[in-house]
């Protein structure tokens, strides 16, 4: 049994604390605030959060919160679906039934606000024995002390009340985790970083319609300069998005109710879902100055220090489009789990920890830096290269028919195979090769307003 101090008390925390503790370790969760949920969604989704902008942004869970939740807290899953949330298998969309393969029936996305992922979250943990919530008490440094293996050894955390000694400490603490500036001036070396600043500016609102969601309706459009996004949540609530370039003039524009209104209107997945009997919940919720950021704990010489793990947005966080973040602080806190279950020394925790996100996480984020890459230089009009263009619209193309490639398409989305694995395999493969024969020079798509009925719309 470890004696285990949580830094942070969000989706990251509370799933690790609730996972440890359920193996029998003993979690004390350290979180700044005061509690953010109190049980009534509603109440708490309206709720300002200036610490966590992002849990009003539109989440989609990937299968991993699914498989994860249903293995080692299936009443949080349960609890998510009581309060709303939906299930839409990806193979939903092909006009036929497919034979399932090994690892298509958990090809799943919840849909639901994160509010109600934390609220599930929060209230297991009320409930579980073993589990400590320090809410409103901040951590403020760590305890550390050499190690017989040359690196800093953290036994514990330091807050204002006192010191709390700890066997581990998670560092759940998000993307401004104060951790790595904290072992650098105890004498750790420097964290290994690697960070691509995100040019794009997210614009949402929250809707509730007056029917009940159909799932099967388009979700994105796209033009050359801007994406309209929808994004299905729990019950009848689902939120709009759209997504410009940071240099984009009109930006600024988007947080005004009645531009924002116009300008969803006139993609048309977004005028179908707006068209919903749905009206407006919140305001205009607006997300920018983002970057992806990959943190290891160790490098070539190996931890840089032991007694600390960490898990989520501490360790990586990128853009929110592709919804990797939930999904992989819910895997980190499984494998962290599974470790302390082994009863490894710190030096070998540490080590095995890292190597298991450098595996398991890191491709995800050099994924993501690629997409942002190619996302950005379309909606900024500079020169995309030729097969940056070819293949996703071959992608888009098949995946509507054919199960081999919306197989491989899902496994990518899902995390569970990375696109070189994935469009690999050789059905998938063959129908790709097949549609990029028939069309060598596809154009990008596109699903929206021209660029002067944008400048009249955000004209204000």
């Amino acid at each position: 049994m470890a004696r285990t101090a949580v830094i942070g008390g969000s989706v990251a925390g509370l799933a690790t604390a609730l996972l440890l503790a359920r193996r029998g370790h003993l979690v004390t969760v350290f979180e700044q605030d005061r509690p953010q949920v109190t049980g009534d969604v509603e109440a708490d989704f309206a709720r300002v959060r200036v610490r966590a902008p992002q849990t009003v942004q539109p989440h989609n869970f990937l299968a991993p919160v699914r498989a994860v939740l249903r293995t080692e807290a299936p009443d949080v899953f349960d609890r998510m679906r009581a309060l709303g949330a939906h299930e839409t298998h990806e193979f939903a969309r092909l006009p036929f039934v497919p034979q399932l393969l090994p690892g298509d029936a958990d090809l799943v996305t919840t849909h639901a606000r994160r509010i109600v992922l934390e609220t599930a979250l929060a209230e297991a943990v009320t409930r579980q024995s073993g589990i400590t919530m320090r809410g409103g008490v901040p951590v403020t440094g760590l305890t550390v002390r050499s190690a017989a293996l040359g690196v800093p050894h953290v036994g514990g955390v330091r807050t204002a009340a006192g010191e709390w000694p700890a066997d581990l400490v998670v560092d759940a603490a998000g993307r401004r985790s104060p951790v790595p500036r904290w072992l650098t001036a105890s004498g750790a070396r420097a964290p290994a970083v690697d960070s691509q600043r995100i040019d794009l500016m997210y614009a949402c609102r929250w809707y509730r319609a007056g029917v009940d969601l159909p799932m099967e309706l388009p979700k994105g459009s796209a033009v050359p300069f801007a994406q309209g996004i929808v994004f299905p949540g729990d019950g009848r609530v689902f939120a709009l998005a759209v997504c410009v370039p940071v240099t984009d003039p009109t930006r600024g524009a988007l947080r005004d109710e009645d531009v924002f209104e116009a300008v969803v209107g006139s993609f048309p997945t977004c005028a179908a879902w707006r068209a919903l009997g749905a009206e407006p919940i919140s305001p205009v919720h607006v997300m920018a100055g983002l970057d992806n950021r990959w943190t290891a704990y160790a490098d070539e010489d190996g931890p840089i220090a032991t007694g600390i793990a960490g898990v989520g947005d501490s360790v990586t966080h990128t853009n929110p489009t592709l919804g990797q973040g939930c999904a992989q602080a819910l895997l980190a806190a499984q494998h962290l789990a599974d470790l302390l279950d082994r009863g490894d020394d710190p030096h070998t925790l540490a080590s095995g920890h890292h190597r298991w996100a450098a595996a398991v996480l890191k491709p995800w984020f050099d994924h993501q830096k690629k997409v942002d890459a190619r996302v950005h230089a379309g909606l900024s009009s500079a020169t995309v290269a030729r097969e940056d263009v070819r293949f996703p619209a071959a992608v888009g193309a098949c995946a509507g028919t054919d199960v081999a490639v919306l197989r491989a398409k899902s496994r990518v989305r899902h995390l569970v195979a990375t696109p070189d694995v994935a469009y690999a395999e050789p059905q998938a493969r063959a129908a790709l090769d097949r549609w990029l024969d028939e069309n060598p020079d596809p154009a990008p798509s596109t699903d929206g307003p021209t660029r002067a009925e944008w400048e009249r719309l955000t004209a204000v």
